[in-house]
């Protein structure tokens, strides 16, 4: 098997200390800094609660973020990095959209749990970031993506 570390290196979660969205930000363009598990690293009772509704322990109830798990999500039951990870880490590029192979089945989207993560918005996402750029997406639109997603009717 081979050994996927983690990309650049673990950013400080310190309170003041400045967010490195690319670091944040998985490959595959979903916002790593907006997740529960994420959070969860400084925030107890998210934590507690994530645990007892998941049933996993208080232990497993968070996450680092993609590239600082080196593209293994544990709380996913993941024991190696996802395709996406091991495909830019082959291709050395940051993000899929820098691919010219952009979008590619790898992020394709499924209804398999899309009421529950977020794995829908990947393309949406990566396409925003190129024409926002990364900083103003994450700062600007990014939760309201999520927010959207989760919380709005359908409409065409």
């Amino acid at each position: 098997m081979e050994n996927f570390p983690p990309i650049n290196t673990v950013m400080s979660k310190k309170k003041g200390a400045k967010m490195d969205y690319l670091q944040m930000t998985a490959p595959c363009g979903l916002d790593c800094f907006n997740c529960p598990m994420y959070l969860a690293n400084e925030n107890e009772k998210l934590r507690a609660t994530i645990s007892k509704n998941m049933g996993i322990s208080i232990d497993q109830a968070s996450c680092n973020g993609c590239r600082n798990e080196g593209g293994t999500i544990s709380f996913l039951g993941m024991t190696e990095p996802c395709n996406v990870y091991r495909c830019i880490v082959k291709k050395g590029i940051q993000l899929c959209s820098e691919c010219t192979d952009f979008p590619c089945d790898h992020l394709h989207p499924y209804a398999d749990k899309a009421s529950q993560v977020p794995h829908n918005t990947k393309v949406f996402n990566l396409c925003l970031i190129k024409k926002m750029g990364l900083e103003s997406w994450a700062k600007d639109k990014a939760k309201s993506v999520k927010d959207t997603y989760f919380k709005e009717k359908w409409k065409l």
